[in-house]
This record gives C-alpha cells, structure tokens and sequence, in this order.
C-alpha cells in the first residue's frame, strides 16, 4: 500500500500557485497522484493527492515547508497524512 497524502490549497487566484506547490513536492521527490482545482470567482481551491514513499524529507517538515510557503503566497495550505485523512472521515 502507498504512503500518501493530502494537500489542500485556499487562496485568492494567483499566477503560480499550482506550480509553486508542485515544485516543492518534486523538490522532495514526492510525486503528485491527481490534482483537483477550481476558481470560485477569484478564489482559488486545489486538493492534491501525493505519493510520500519515496520523500526525501520526513512528513511534519515537508508539512511545515508548505506552512511557510503558504506565507509568503498569503494562501492556507494544509497537509494531512492519508491514513489521518481517513481516520477522521470514518468516524
């Protein structure tokens, strides 16, 4: 079974977002599964799913790499490890 997990990404439309997000998971080679975006008038929502198998980085710091970059792009990132992911909507 896959080691993978969730990212969500909330913020006001921007050129790059999806980009700067990818690229910090290959950054850390962490492969991106499926990608689901929409722009709601001008915001913007994207759910990644990703393969973490393989990250060269443990999870809680690629997590917080994401926090920050999140920061500087004034966006809510969140990363959430799939099994938490399921845990949480099985109850």
């Amino acid at each position: 079974m896959k080691m993978r997990a969730v990212i969500t990404v909330i913020g006001k439309d921007a050129v790059g977002i999806l980009a700067s997000v990818s690229s910090k998971c290959a950054e850390h080679n962490i492969n991106v599964l499926e990608v689901t975006q929409s722009i709601l008038q001008d915001l913007f929502a994207m759910i990644m799913l990703v393969d973490i198998e393989k990250s060269t980085i443990e999870f809680t710091r690629f997590a917080d790499e994401l926090t920050a970059l999140a920061k500087t792009k004034n966006l809510s990132i969140h990363t959430m490890h799939e099994d938490i992911f399921n845990t949480m909507h099985t109850i």
